[in-house]
């Protein structure tokens, strides 16, 4: 396979500043030296994350890479997106372990914290010397969050944490747990740091997709947190929402990366694979179903790129997030699936990279709040009604 070049039928690149094209390219250039080469002793039977590359992940500035000071390297929102198209074209797991870190703790700490617990956190989140989960999903509550039965009471002069969390990505990998539960006075955050005498996170074994990315449970048995462990400024669901708005932000653009490599695949491998005399590239069915992907593909770009120029305008929305999350990932699933087919029985071996896409993307079409609910989210916008 050569150098990685990526699909730009609208010459996009002419739209993208240097800063940009130099981001997306350096990160582009490392998954396929650094990254590409070891998924696949990391997708096998334990399955894990390569937490050897963690320091130069570090060093590309790929955590927290969208927010500003404390270590983080302010990239604009559009290189932040390809910088995540980049990290999902090599693995859903690789883009899900900068997301979270970035996204959903590195964020919340940044929005919502003190002075004191971003200069704790975030310059070692920034460097890789301290990596964070996100405890917000729950056994019995998945898309309804508000249901959280996690729960916080106030005992002197801090509080006491009890509950559990589940499907959390890196939780047994963190160094500290940004964590949401009820409270008299409605749904907080907390910093959880590991070791926390009644805090375990054992890890959940089996999993067909995301095999190169750790998923968690979190358990929490009277806690122990002091006040300097909630973070002050969040209160009511609007701050955890919030943090998934930037989390699916990243998610709309990781998702094309993914659909890029399946089709580049494709491509490379129809042109190679001979059927009936020639190859399988030159038969009508093929060039279709190519044809096909390319163009979502492309579709998939320019609403990513709309949304980026929105975001760095401060103009983006919750519900625009959630248009592109719910097509982007759609689209690539759905060229995921394709690509395996046209691979025929190897499409099933992991020597090929889109059924480990395609699986992954599965998941993806899931967390973040799955597709039907991001399709309830925009039919409440276009009708003022809330679906019963």
């Amino acid at each position: 396979m050569g150098d990685f070049q990526g699909a730009d039928f609208l010459l996009l690149d002419e739209e993208l500043e240097s800063e940009e094209r130099l981001a997306r390219d350096t990160v582009r250039a490392w998954v396929s030296s650094e990254f590409l080469p070891r998924i696949q002793q990391h997708i096998r039977r334990d399955g894990s994350f390569p937490m050897e590359l963690v320091p130069q992940i570090a060093e590309l500035g790929l955590f927290g890479a969208n927010l500003e000071g404390y270590g983080c390297a302010g990239m604009n929102n559009v290189a932040y997106g390809l910088v995540m198209q980049e990290l999902e074209r090599g693995d859903s797991g690789l883009r899900s372990f900068a997301s979270v870190q970035g996204s959903l703790c590195m964020y919340p700490i940044h929005r919502y914290g003190t002075d004191a617990q971003r200069e704790k956190w975030l310059p070692q989140m920034a460097a890789g010397e301290a990596i964070g989960c996100f405890g917000l999903t729950e056994p019995d509550f998945g898309s309804f969050a508000q249901g959280m039965r996690s729960r916080a009471e106030r005992r002197g002069g801090g509080w006491v944490l009890n509950g559990s969390k589940r499907w959390i990505t890196n939780g047994s990998l963190a160094d500290v747990a940004i964590v949401w539960a009820q409270t008299d006075d409605g749904v907080r955050g907390f910093l959880v740091e590991k070791g926390a005498p009644g805090f375990e996170a054992p890890d959940i074994k089996g999993k067909f997709s995301l095999r190169a990315s750790v998923t968690s449970e979190l358990y929490f048995k009277d806690v122990a947190l002091d006040e300097a462990d909630r973070l002050p400024d969040a209160l009511g669901m609007k701050a955890p929402l919030s943090c998934l708005t930037q989390a699916r932000y990243g998610i709309a653009w990781g998702a094309i990366g993914a659909a890029m490599a399946c089709f580049e695949e494709a491509v490379e491998y129809t042109r190679e694979r001979m059927v009936q005399g020639g190859p399988l590239a030159g038969k009508q069915l093929t060039q279709a179903r190519l044809a096909d992907m390319f163009t979502e593909i492309t579709k998939a770009q320019l609403l990513a790129l709309r949304l980026g120029r929105l975001k760095d305008k401060d103009l983006l929305t919750p519900t625009m997030v959630s248009m592109a999350k719910r097509n982007n990932v759609d689209v690539a699933l759905t060229i995921a699936r394709g690509a395996r087919d046209l691979l025929g029985a190897n499409g099933i071996v992991d020597d090929y990279q889109s059924m480990r896409h395609m699986m992954n993307l599965e998941t993806v079409r899931t967390y973040e709040g799955t597709h039907d609910i991001h399709t309830l989210i925009l039919g409440e916008h276009l009708t003022g009604l809330r679906a019963l």
